[in-house]
């Protein structure tokens, strides 16, 4: 686990709840004030298969608001150990989140991995940054053919992450995974089908002789 995400996570009400709950103990030996986190390459390859994740920000108001942000595969580009960023294409034209980043920099991401019960978990802070900021930025994050209109782009800097556990997790397949884990069994039926022809048509030879002596 990652140290600095429970530091962030960890209030005074949240010490509280685990008092009552017994669980106090088991958490303290990961508190203290450390450096933000640094992406690995584990952290990296896994960012770059997804093509969703889940974005929270924080109103004026106090309220959260949580938002899923789609795209191509590896849309949410990892930049360097510490930097993440994707194109803002543009909705329903609420821009909830965007007033909300505006106003708090702070966000919190969850990037999930169905098929494998997987989920990583960032905070980070935000900069928002007109498309044609930085060229060599807007080539790195813009997609390559993929129909969507860019409004802005979003940069990342990541203070803290966790991987967590599986629990309650439900398994979910893309149409592409399904592919994928049949392309085997597709193909051994198309073996068998073929073998099966090749046999019916022998069998139907040997009785036509049979039957014509």
């Amino acid at each position: 686990m990652s140290y600095r995400f429970p530091d962030i996570a960890t209030t005074a009400s949240v010490r509280a709840v685990r008092e009552d709950m017994g669980s106090a103990q088991v958490w303290e030996r990961f508190e203290g004030d450390r450096a933000p986190d640094s992406l690995t390459q584990h952290e990296t390859d896994f960012i770059a298969a997804r093509d969703h994740f889940y974005m929270a920000s924080v109103s004026q108001s106090g309220w959260p608001y949580v938002q899923h942000r789609g795209g191509p595969r590896g849309f949410l580009t990892v930049l360097d150990a510490a930097t993440l960023a994707f194109a803002d294409y543009r909705g329903n034209r609420q821009y909830i989140s965007v007033g909300n980043m505006r106003a708090n920099a702070r966000v919190a991401l969850i990037l999930m991995d169905y098929a494998n019960r997987t989920r990583l978990k960032i905070f980070a802070t935000v900069e928002l940054l007109p498309v044609d900021a930085e060229s060599d930025l807007a080539g790195r994050v813009l997609p390559q053919d993929y129909r969507a209109r860019t409004e802005r782009i979003v940069l990342l800097h990541v203070v803290a992450f966790d991987w967590n556990c599986p629990q309650h997790i439900t398994q979910r397949f893309t149409e592409d995974e399904i592919i994928e884990t049949m392309r085997d069994v597709n193909e051994r039926l198309v073996g068998l089908e073929d073998e099966n022809a090749r046999l019916r048509g022998e069998l139907a030879l040997a009785r036509s002789g049979v039957a014509n002596p």
